[in-house]
């Protein structure tokens, strides 16, 4: 199990008197082939100094490491970063940058969203799937499913009787699915997509059977994009490196 990042007392305190909504980005990375090259006192180093960046930010706001290694051509692991300051993005990656891996590291992918009440299910109440999304409560689930999702403008221009009918559809759907956790958060006007969404589950058999339903529903008609999609391994930090093999 892994342990979870605590948010210090500043953040706690906002959040309880105003609710304030979390910046949520999520970052991933491919380490360039050259870093297992180098000598092993080399690659070391820069493992030391990646993790010591790591620890030193997670004390700050929530971070989560997966791997992706081997699973995708285009990246190797995803940092999943939620803080209510957008700020702290930008420092966490300049001082990663700064370090001995850093120079071997290309952001491949990164997805800039909000935390935001959702229209459709305010009142929708069920373990672990309520309508309040304000702040992310990442669980220990073993795999992390995320990709950016964009509507058709055809969407938007029904009323919302009709949105709100498709989309009971839709959680009607989610609901027989009780091992797969949805992680909604809403990018419109911060970056190209319109939503990111990101599913927590110990069994990939069940969010694969959910998917394909889903593909079903009157609702889907109305997709534009839902891809790229990154399947990730969730792990401690040290364990995510190590999954390189430069270690």
């Amino acid at each position: 199990m892994r342990p979870m990042a605590e948010r210090p007392g500043r953040q706690e305190a906002a959040a309880s008197e105003s609710q304030p909504r979390q910046f949520v980005n999520f970052a991933f990375y491919q380490v360039d082939p050259a870093w297992r090259r180098l000598p092993k006192e080399e690659r070391q180093r820069g493992l030391e100094e990646w993790q010591a960046v790591y620890h030193e930010f997670s004390q700050r706001f929530l971070v989560y490491p997966y791997t992706l290694f081997g699973l995708r051509a285009d990246c190797d692991f995803l940092l999943w970063r939620i803080s209510y300051r957008l700020e702290d993005f930008t420092e966490m990656s300049t001082a990663l940058a700064k370090t001995a891996l850093g120079a071997y590291v290309t952001t491949r992918h990164s997805y800039l969203s909000m935390t935001k009440r959702s229209v459709y299910v305010d009142r929708h109440i069920h373990a672990g799937q309520e309508g309040n999304r304000l702040e992310i409560h990442v669980t220990d689930a073993k795999y992390l499913v995320v990709y950016p999702f964009v509507k058709t403008r055809a969407w938007y221009l029904l009323t919302p009787h009709a949105r709100q009918g498709m989309m009971n559809e839709h959680i009607e759907i989610g609901h027989k699915y009780q091992s797969v956790k949805l992680n909604t958060t809403y990018s419109f006007g911060l970056d190209d997509q319109e939503f990111v969404v990101a599913f927590e589950t110990d069994h990939l058999e069940d969010f694969l059977d959910l998917v394909q339903e889903l593909r079903g529903s009157e609702g889907s008609r109305y997709t534009e994009r839902d891809t790229p999609i990154f399947t990730c391994i969730a792990g401690e930090i040290d364990s995510v490196l190590d999954s390189l093999g430069g270690s």
